[in-house]
C-alpha cells in the first residue's frame, strides 16, 4: 500500500492506495468526527461494493445509511442532487455526519458538492472506484454538477478528509472506463512529469492488463503530481489550471454531444490532441512530439480526433469555460512534453484550425 498526503495545513489529508482497503473500517474511523455516515453511491457500484463498505463501518461501530443515485453523467444535475439532500434530511443527519462518496467521478463530484452545501458543510470522504476518479477527480476538493450550457459550472471547493483508492475495484471496471481513466494518467506526464510519460509508454501494456502493482504505481505517481499542484494552488488561481490540459476542448465535446455520450476521459483525450495540435501550430511542439503523444493515446485505445461538431459549436461552448477571464479564453498548451503553459493569446483562427485538424 502507498500513502500520500495532500498538504493543506490543518486541512491536510491522506490518500491511501492499495488492494483490499474497502474491508478495513479503521481507515474510515480514523477520520470520522462522529459514529454517523451517509454513503452516496450509484446503481452500478452499489450492488458491487456497498455491502462491503457497510460491513467495514459496522465493525467500527459506525451507523451508516445510503443514497443510491442513477448512474451516468446525464444525471449529474440538480434533480439528482436533491435526492442526496432528501436522504440526508430524512435520516436527520447533522453537521458531524460524514458523507462517503463511493463510486466514480460523477458520484465523487456530486457527493462532494452535497457535503459542501448541506448545513453549510459536513465532513467528506472519497472512495473512488474508477481509474479516472482514483487518479484525478477524487483528489483536490473540486465538487460540482453540470449545467446544460457547461460542464461542472455549479460547484464548490470542499476538501475530503481522506481518499481511499482500492485498486481491486478496478477488476469490475469495463475496459472502456479503464481506458478513459488513462487519459488523466497520461495528462500528468504531459503537463509536468516527462519521466512519468516515459514510464507510461513502457508500462502501458501492463496497465491495460490490470497488473495490480503497475496500477498502484500509476495511481500513486498521478496522485503525487496532483497533490503537489493542489498544495501549491488549492483554488486554481494559477498553477492548478495546468491540470486542465485538454479539458476546455473536451468539455465542449461533452456538452455539445450531450452528457454521457462520450466518457469524460475520451473527451479529454481528443481535447488534448487539439491542444497539442494548437501548440504545434504556434511553433511550441515539434512534429515528432505530437506524433509521440498521438501514439500513446492510440495505444491506450482513446480517440485522437473529436466528433464532427461544427467548429462554431466548439468555439461557442468553449466561450463558457471556467478559464475565461475578462472575455479571453485561457488555454493549457504544451511547450514540449512535460512543459505545460497557460496561454490566452491564441487567435480564434488558430484555435479553429486546430479543431478542424483534429475533428473526425
Amino acid at each position: 500500500m502507498h500513502t500520500l498526503t495532500v498538504s493543506l495545513a490543518e486541512r491536510s489529508y491522506p490518500i491511501h492506495i492499495g488492494a483490499g482497503l474497502l474491508d478495513d473500517g479503521r481507515y474510515f474511523s480514523s477520520v470520522l468526527r462522529s459514529r454517523r455516515v451517509m454513503i452516496v453511491t450509484n446503481s452500478v457500484v452499489a450492488p458491487l461494493y456497498l455491502e462491503r463498505v457497510l460491513r467495514a463501518l459496522q465493525t467500527e461501530g459506525v451507523r451508516a445509511d445510503a443514497v443510491v443515485m442513477p448512474d451516468g453523467e446525464a444525471h449529474k444535475d440538480w434533480s439528482t442532487l436533491m435526492t442526496v439532500y432528501d436522504g440526508l434530511l430524512e435520516k436527520r443527519c447533522d453537521r458531524t455526519t460524514a458523507l462517503v462518496a463511493l463510486g466514480g467521478g460523477v458520484v465523487g463530484d456530486m457527493g462532494g458538492f452535497a457535503a459542501a452545501t448541506y448545513q453549510r458543510g459536513i465532513p467528506f470522504v472519497q472512495v473512488p472506484t474508477t481509474l479516472l476518479a482514483q487518479v484525478d477527480s477524487s483528489v483536490g476538493g473540486k465538487t460540482a454538477i453540470n449545467h446544460p450550457l457547461g460542464k461542472n459550472m455549479i460547484g464548490a471547493f470542499h476538501q475530503p478528509r481522506m481518499v481511499l483508492a482500492d485498486v481491486s475495484t478496478l477488476d469490475t471496471l469495463p475496459d472502456r472506463e479503464l481506458r478513459a481513466g488513462l487519459a488523466e494518467v497520461i495528462k500528468y506526464g504531459l503537463i509536468r512529469d516527462p519521466e512519468f510519460f516515459d514510464w507510461i509508454e513502457s508500462c502501458l501494456d501492463q496497465i491495460l492488463a490490470r497488473d495490480p502493482a503497475t496500477l498502484i504505481e500509476a495511481i500513486s505517481r498521478s496522485c503525487r503530481n496532483k497533490a503537489d499542484v493542489v498544495a501549491a494552488d488549492e483554488t486554481e488561481q494559477g498553477e492548478r489550471a495546468l491540470l486542465n490540459l485538454g479539458h476546455t476542448f473536451g468539455h465542449a465535446i461533452e456538452t455539445g454531444l450531450g452528457y454521457g455520450v462520450w466518457l469524460h476521459g475520451e473527451a479529454v483525450a481528443a481535447g488534448t490532441l487539439m491542444a497539442a495540435e494548437l501548440s504545434r501550430r504556434l511553433g511550441w511542439l515539434a512534429d515528432a512530439e505530437l506524433e509521440r503523444i498521438e501514439h500513446v493515446f492510440r495505444r491506450a485505445g482513446l480517440p485522437v480526433h473529436g466528433p464532427d461538431l461544427p467548429t462554431s459549436a466548439y468555439l461557442a461552448l468553449m466561450a463558457h469555460d471556467k478559464k475565461v477571464e475578462d472575455g479571453a479564453l485561457r488555454l493549457v498548451l504544451l511547450r514540449g512534453i512535460g512543459r505545460a503553459v497557460i496561454h490566452s493569446g491564441a487567435s480564434a483562427d488558430d484555435i479553429a484550425a486546430a479543431i478542424d485538424a483534429r475533428r473526425a
